[in-house]
């Protein structure tokens, strides 16, 4: 008997989407042969992989990516206890039950699925021409990369699913791959979506992935790996393409600024239509401040709250601070025992606050996953790691844009301090941070430390939390899975 993945059962039967240009049913969407018969078919489908993007980064999975480090945690609220599990992520005291990160697992393979559906069944579908054939599979490839990316830095090993499950029978367990395989499957996948991807799209098809975009996942991949040559070589290629900063840094967050000359890759949101918004500042901002900063009744979420850590982290000077961080000052703070740091105020991410809001719940913001910045710091790491070349250039464009002065020479050592202090503070609160901590080596001691100042500061925070481990540093394969599959658990989970 054929052992099933617990999510797997599902894959075929949720394949909705929030996207207004798939109107597919879900049980009609991957099953049987009355549909991928037409390049509009595909087009449609292919639509709908961007439609659970935006799910994806509208869920918890930003718990796992960023509040996991130390820019932010969340404000402790006594009269609702309902998120304690999403606490404990911060807390490092979660176990292989909660329900964010089985959320977060589950939510990647639905997605996964969905790409799978189209690399499965596109070469049965007659195309009028070829580039858009590989137009559509390389987006495919490229949104499937991005999650493996996601899963095996979260999770190590995974099962790795390559071809469409159409229902259970199809539904035969594989064993976790390694690594290195699940590596290797998103060098390929990142590879093929550069080769068929264009370098830009026209104005009506904006927010697609782009040959930019598959290219600097991949020079992230060669980055996270120490494969920094190769990190160089394929970076170096995303300079060619007619990317650059934009000259003030809070435009890449303004809505009215959406997919300007730095954005490399954003998940698109459109506040005008219901199922098409962002909601960032509603999940991210003080609880007590809902009607102050939005204009409607009720608490915000209380999630994703910048810690004295990265508030202090910005250089004098950086305007990159006052475009990041916004600092609420109302009476209502000295409830929570959080203000104290901040004389009373509570910060919140500014870079997805831009009031005025016209309905409750819906917010205008895209959310940037590759902007040109981190490539220029990205090839700056890469560069000092090969000893070879001149890492200032790139690191330099980014400094004078936040209003610092340029770095002068720096040794190998001190470069690579700088440019980890550099990318810190460029993506803060952009889902970058957690990762940054795992590639460099730095989590276990910097989160000890941040630990240390956390529970000086909060005295409802116990002793057993951030003990932090290295077995920590992977989260635990959710244990209906392990359960029901007979997973090796992660050690030390």
């Amino acid at each position: 008997m054929k052992t099933k993945i617990s999510f797997i059962a599902l894959l075929a039967l949720t394949l909705n989407s929030c996207n207004n240009m798939l109107d597919v049913k879900p049980n009609s969407f991957s099953s049987g042969s009355n549909y991928y018969t037409t390049e509009a078919q595909v087009l449609r489908a292919v639509n709908g992989c961007y439609g659970v993007l935006q799910n994806f980064y509208t869920s918890d999975y930003w718990a796992l990516s960023e509040m996991r480090a130390d820019n932010t945690n969340y404000q402790y609220d006594e009269s609702d206890r309902g998120a304690q599990q999403r606490e404990e992520i911060d807390e490092f005291l979660i176990t292989s039950s909660n329900n964010y990160v089985n959320i977060t697992w589950a939510q990647i393979y639905r997605n996964i699925q969905q790409s799978n559906v189209i690399i499965s069944r596109i070469d049965a579908v007659k195309f009028a021409s070829d580039a858009t054939k590989k137009q559509y599979l390389g987006e495919a490839k490229f949104l499937r990369a991005l999650y493996y990316f996601h899963l095996v830095r979260l999770f190590g090993g995974v099962p790795l699913l390559v071809k469409e499950v159409s229902g259970p029978e199809d539904a035969a367990t594989p064993k976790r791959a390694t690594v290195a395989e699940v590596y290797a499957q998103i060098i390929a996948d990142a590879t093929d979506a550069a080769a068929g991807l264009p370098a830009t799209h026209s104005s009506s098809e904006t927010g697609r992935a782009t040959r930019g975009a598959a290219l600097t996942l991949l020079g992230d991949v060669y980055l996270t790996m120490k494969d920094f040559p190769k990190a160089v070589a394929t970076l170096q290629q995303v300079t060619t393409l007619n990317y650059s900063l934009v000259p003030v840094y809070g435009d890449n967050f303004d809505p009215a600024q959406k997919n300007n000359a730095e954005s490399v890759f954003a998940v698109q949101f459109n506040s005008g239509l219901e199922t098409e918004s962002s909601n960032f500042i509603f999940v991210f901002g003080p609880r007590n401040g809902k009607k102050d900063l939005t204009g409607f009744n009720g608490n915000l979420g209380g999630n994703n709250i910048p810690t004295p850590s990265i508030v202090n982290a910005y250089e004098a000077g950086d305007k990159r601070k006052d475009a990041s961080i916004y600092m609420y000052d109302s009476p209502t703070n000295a409830a929570f025992a959080e203000s104290v740091a901040f004389g009373g105020k509570m910060p919140l991410i500014k870079k997805f606050y831009h009031p005025p809001y016209a309905l409750d719940g819906r917010a205008n913001e895209n959310w940037p996953v590759y902007r040109y910045s981190q490539v220029l710091l990205m090839l700056a790491e890469a560069i000092n790691e090969t000893g070879t070349g001149d890492p200032n250039q790139y690191i330099n464009t980014v400094r004078v844009r936040a209003g610092l002065a340029p770095l002068p020479a720096l040794n190998q050592a001190a470069f690579r301090d700088t440019v980890f202090h550099e990318e810190r503070v460029e993506l803060a609160f952009e889902d970058q941070r957690w990762y940054q901590l795992l590639r460099t080596g730095k989590a276990v001691s910097i989160m000890t430390q941040h630990g240390t100042e956390e529970k000086k500061r909060l005295s409802r925070l116990s002793a057993a939390s951030y003990n932090i481990q290295p077995f920590q540093l992977l989260f635990p394969i959710p244990e209906r899975e392990v359960r029901l599959n007979g997973f090796a658990q992660n050690i030390g989970w």
